[in-house]
């Protein structure tokens, strides 16, 4: 996956605060210029946080859609659909903080389920477990915020899945790692 430059993290931004404040406060969206990268079909998520905490993060894990769409859609999506929050209100704008998770593509986890935790790398990789007809995703970032090791972080994503913490173990469910470059708002 090629990584975007600096300017072109500042331009997902740009364009996730614009959905944002377009869908919350009827402002235009900004015009961009925006660079060839923001054409190819790419996973990403947006986070929002306010007051440094969680507020909104909604993304498409799978490259389904042109980047500059995806940041656009999942924007949108963390201010207002996200099922754990009300949606974001205009008068909150100005203490929203935006961050923009560019995805690699989810690739399974080989090995035997005892030994995934060895395969993990805090801080890099971002987990999706599935199974049981669901599933569930934590970010790179996640596990670092909080200092967890990567069996803890593998209990968590069975949790967020809405299953026993410790199914990472079953051969049944799949582990899936990805990262993820990410840019943040300068507030």
């Amino acid at each position: 996956m090629e990584l975007l430059t600096n300017d072109e993290g500042l331009m997902a931004i740009r364009s996730a605060r614009g959905a944002v404040e377009y869908v919350c406060a009827k402002k235009p969206k900004p015009l961009l210029k925006l660079t060839p990268v923001f054409e190819e079909k790419r996973g990403v998520f947006v986070t929002l946080t306010k007051k440094g905490q969680l507020r909104g993060c909604i993304g498409l894990p799978y490259p389904i859609m042109p980047l500059g769409d995806a940041i656009e859609h999942a924007a949108i999506a963390a201010a207002t659909e996200d099922p754990r929050f009300p949606p974001v209100g205009k008068p909150e704008l100005p203490e929203i903080a935006v961050e923009v998770t560019i995805l690699t593509i989810p690739v399974s986890l080989p090995g035997e389920p005892e030994k995934r935790p060895d395969a993990i790398v805090v801080g890099k990789h971002g987990l999706i477990i599935r199974g049981m007809r669901t599933s569930g995703l934590l970010l790179p970032q996640v596990a670092t915020e909080y200092g967890w090791d990567a069996a803890t972080f593998l209990e968590h994503t069975c949790m967020k899945a809405g299953l026993p913490n410790r199914c990472w173990t079953y051969p049944s469910v799949e582990v899936l790692t990805f990262e993820g470059q990410i840019f943040t708002e300068k507030q």
